[in-house]
């Protein structure tokens, strides 16, 4: 009786030992998704999976984080929402899809904003943008973790034009947040709200006439393929933030905050860095590809649009920019 009362007992450790041991690799292995809408060739995700990577080093592996790129998991709105809802994680996505629920944040998209990518760069360090990720966190619950540089948005074109005048009537593919609509809506074009993913395939066949991204996107989605002209409009210098969902953000213990904001603004500056390299490349790459590259009058473009299209329109506040204005 006692030598079968203490094979139970054995076998009941060893069950529970099973269980707690099963309990303790979950607790070791929180999975998490990481979403965004670029290709698997560019620096973002290149970076976002160094991240991820690295992320579980530096946590001893309780973190397993997977990276889900091209709009696998949905488009920009997409997985903004599901932020939000808890449905994703982390994303990479540009604040202009944010000021969807706090439009102040949307203003340094506004164009013409920025000098150059240093004034961006030091605007992501300001009080300024401290003050706006915010004012984004107490609406939203979303942790504002990283920038990264995107490039100077440039237009491309089957139709060429030079000057604003001669843009109108143009069908111009844009994403669906107003301050990239400006500059179709200052020049008397069509701004076309369509997804990322769909956009190569809408330039192809003709559903829009031209569209606008920074030189590394439009080589990194093939752009190229499809367009005659590359207009360098710089009409917008953009960037992309590295964003953590409340349901995640407040779970983690201050010693977890601390690794994954530093390891996501690691990223987020090796990923500037690639960008700004091959953004000064692609020019003269370009024109070895035998597409047509034009330099227009800047100026124009941003007097148009300043008249035009009025930033309070956007529900941006003139004064967060004028602030942005007085960095040096």
């Amino acid at each position: 009786m006692t030598k079968r009362l203490t094979i139970k007992t054995m076998a009941l450790c060893a069950i529970l030992a099973g269980t707690m041991g099963s309990f303790g690799i979950a607790h070791a292995q929180t999975k998490l998704k990481w979403a965004h809408v670029y290709e698997t060739s560019e620096p973002y995700h290149k970076w976002s999976v160094w991240a991820a990577d690295e992320i579980k080093k530096r946590t001893n592996g309780r973190y397993e984080i997977q990276v889900f790129p091209a709009s696998t998991l949905g488009k920009e709105s997409d997985i903004n929402q599901g932020l939000q809802l808890g449905t994703v994680d982390i994303i990479i996505s540009g604040a202009s899809f944010a000021a969807r629920s706090f439009p102040r944040i949307g203003v340094g998209y506004y164009p013409y904003t920025f000098r150059d990518p240093e004034h961006l760069l030091k605007y992501s360090k300001s009080d300024v943008f401290k003050e706006l990720a915010d004012g984004y966190k107490q609406k939203t619950g979303v942790q504002t973790v990283a920038v990264t540089y995107y490039g100077a948005r440039h237009s491309t074109s089957n139709k060429l034009f030079k000057n604003c005048d001669e843009m109108k009537g143009l069908k111009m593919r844009v994403p669906d947040v107003p301050a990239y609509m400006a500059l179709p809506r200052a020049c008397g074009a069509n701004p076309t709200p369509i997804a990322f993913a769909e956009v190569y395939l809408a330039l192809q066949n003709g559903t829009v006439d031209a569209q606008e991204n920074p030189l590394p996107t439009i080589e990194a989605k093939k752009f190229y393929e499809v367009q005659k002209n590359i207009i360098l409009t710089g009409h917008i210098l953009d960037s992309l933030v590295t964003q953590v969902g409340p349901h995640v953000w407040t779970k983690l213990s201050d010693a977890d905050k601390k690794i994954f904001t530093d390891v996501m603004q690691e990223a987020a500056a090796s990923a500037t860095a690639d960008i700004k390299k091959r953004e000064g490349e692609l020019v003269d790459e370009f024109k070895k590809k035998g597409l047509n590259v034009v330099t227009v009058n800047k100026d124009e473009f941003r007097d148009r649009i300043v008249k035009a299209v009025d930033m309070t329109s956007m529900g941006y506040d003139k004064k967060d920019w004028n602030r942005i204005q007085a960095l040096k």
